[in-house]
């Protein structure tokens, strides 16, 4: 949980670069964890399943409790994190609805993106060439239009020209942000997550 980046994660495992180093290599070997780029900035580290993320975010640092049967502390960390447990996982489902929902591009690395200053939750380039900028909105209200141009701004900011738009929504989308709907604005809800599972 956190933020991720690799200076952030040493801090709070109090090791050295060259050690986190070292143990980030081992844990990208073993397939445990990721790295993801990002553009003058220090790359980010996410575990690859959201089990893995559980375990060592709301189990592991609390095993002693739960070895003993004392859930409380467990209890206490979800109900302060959950949403932000959610949300990461979304977003990592997001992109493989994207992935898979964009037939006819050739979906290259889908990512996110990060540089110091600008964070955009689903970014990749078809085969074709084409950049796929993106959200993924774990809320109770519907998106509304102010959430693309959210995206275009950010856009402008990291100099990325999108070809794609697209928005992963919980809760769907308003009126207007539903007439922009076509070649350059692709929009998704819950009920296209069942492509994943057929």
């Amino acid at each position: 949980m956190g933020d991720g980046k690799t200076h952030s994660v040493y801090k709070r495992a109090k090791v050295s670069e060259e050690v986190g180093q070292k143990a980030v290599m081992a844990l990208v070997e073993s397939g445990v964890i990721k790295v993801i780029k990002a553009k003058n900035s220090d790359d980010r580290l996410q575990f690859k399943t959201p089990f893995m993320r559980f375990w060592f975010a709301f189990i592991s640092p609390l095993f002693k409790g739960v070895r003993d049967g004392d859930f409380s502390e467990v209890k206490k960390r979800w109900e302060n994190r959950e949403s932000e447990f959610i949300q990461q996982t979304f977003t990592e489902l997001s992109k493989e609805l994207v992935r898979e929902s964009l037939t006819g591009e050739r979906v290259m690395n889908i990512s996110s993106y990060y540089d110091e200053d600008i964070e955009i939750d689903i970014y990749t380039k078809t085969k074709s060439g084409k950049v796929i900028v993106g959200s993924a909105k774990y809320t109770n209200a519907k998106v509304k239009k102010s959430e693309l141009a959210r995206l275009e701004e950010l856009c402008k900011k990291a100099n990325i020209e999108a070809d794609i738009f697209v928005i992963v929504a919980k809760k769907g989308f308003s009126n207007e942000l539903k007439s922009l709907k076509g070649e350059k604005l692709k929009l998704f809800t819950l009920k296209n997550f069942k492509s994943l599972v057929e």
